[in-house]
């Protein structure tokens, strides 16, 4: 509870000081402290002479400050217009710096030893004046830049979670409704094996409805889902079809993104043993090693499918695959796919990051 309060107590300390008008205001207060320590070491001026001097010097680089970062650069160097950019800020350098030195030669209308370092040091306090315009400049174009990478991140962020719910709202009710025509059509039949289907139907759904959801979930659930999806299949197929499940490797702790292997495995079935074929297989093997996970799928087909059926590797289910892999695992796997007269082999290996 007290890591919570001290967290949250952090976050609105960050919050106010990471406003605009904040971090400038602290900022001008303390090079207002700093310049009247300096000067007050460095001279024998009273506490209320210096305080007016450091008042003075903010006054003119704060103007020159904000002229800068609020007209000339978004009306000039943001628009690319550099040599005009520079000309104007010469110039307001010039104009600046000059009526702060003749306002300070009236105010050290008694110090004749600070007036005449006025005059001959007037090269020092142009180079200052300028030295603060270019750091606005440099300032203002790395704050740019980094607002710029957060709300292109948040942009990012919110464009792959709507990306993900999307493609995952188009694989859900697929399955769903693929499973229960297989339950339509045994319940036609009166087939005992109906309540079977239920039983295995009702844990899928509640692991699409609760567990896929989260970004990861355990790699054991995911092998659970598909092993109902198969045996749901292996009572929709009979005995004519070989299908063959095998899992190697030890599944602990691994963490994986829901229903990656699912649109692999259904494909298998819809283009391949539903197409005309009295007989046909489908090996699907699982290889756990360390952080990584080996998908391969074998299964048989005719040698020419419908048209309609034509080709997954082409069709919107694999594009969809294809989408989440990059989404979710970057960089982070490899997928091959050969689809041979006979035969359609798919090797999926995901690292597990």
């Amino acid at each position: 509870m007290d890591a919570l309060v001290v967290k949250n107590v952090v976050g609105q300390v960050y919050n106010f000081v990471s406003k605009r008008f904040v971090y400038h205001s602290l900022f001008w207060l303390a090079f207002f402290f700093m310049f009247t320590i300096l000067h007050m070491t460095e001279t024998n001026h009273s506490l209320g002479f210096t305080v007016l001097i450091a008042s003075i010097t903010i006054v003119f680089y704060s103007s020159i400050v904000y002229f800068n970062t609020l007209y000339l650069i978004p009306n000039f160097l943001t628009q690319k217009k550099f040599a005009r950019y520079c000309l104007l800020l010469l110039l307001a350098v010039f104009i600046v710096t000059s009526i702060k030195v003749f306002v300070l030669y009236f105010v050290y209308h008694g110090d004749t030893i600070f007036r005449e370092r006025l005059v001959t040091d007037q090269g020092y306090f142009y180079l200052l004046t300028f030295m603060f315009a270019g750091s606005s400049t440099i300032f203002k174009i790395i704050t740019d830049w980094v607002r710029h990478q957060r709300e292109r991140q948040i942009l990012e962020t919110q464009t792959m979670q709507s990306e993900l719910k999307f493609l995952r709202s188009q694989i859900n009710p697929h399955f769903l409704f693929n499973t229960l025509n297989n339950l339509y059509a045994l319940t036609l039949k009166k087939s005992d094996k109906a309540p079977e289907i239920v039983i295995k139907l009702s844990e899928m759904m509640r692991y699409m409805l609760y567990e896929c959801n989260e970004k990861r979930v355990d790699l054991s659930k995911e092998v659970n889902y598909l092993k109902n999806y198969l045996d749901l299949e292996r009572l929709r197929q009979g005995k004519n079809v070989e299908i063959n499940f095998e899992v190697k490797g030890s599944v602990s702790d691994q963490r994986i993104a829901p229903l990656m292997f699912i649109p692999f495995i259904e494909n298998s079935f819809k283009h391949g043993l539903n197409n005309h074929i009295t007989k046909g297989f489908v090996n699907i093997k699982l290889d756990i090693e360390d952080n990584c996970v080996y998908m391969n799928i074998e299964n048989s087909k005719p040698e020419k499918l419908p048209m309609k059926e034509h080709a997954f590797s082409g069709g919107i289910g694999l594009v969809n695959v294809r989408r989440r892999l990059n989404i979710l695992y970057p960089d982070h796997y490899t997928l091959n796919i050969k689809d041979n007269p006979k035969t359609y082999v798919v090797n999926l290996k995901i690292e597990l990051v």
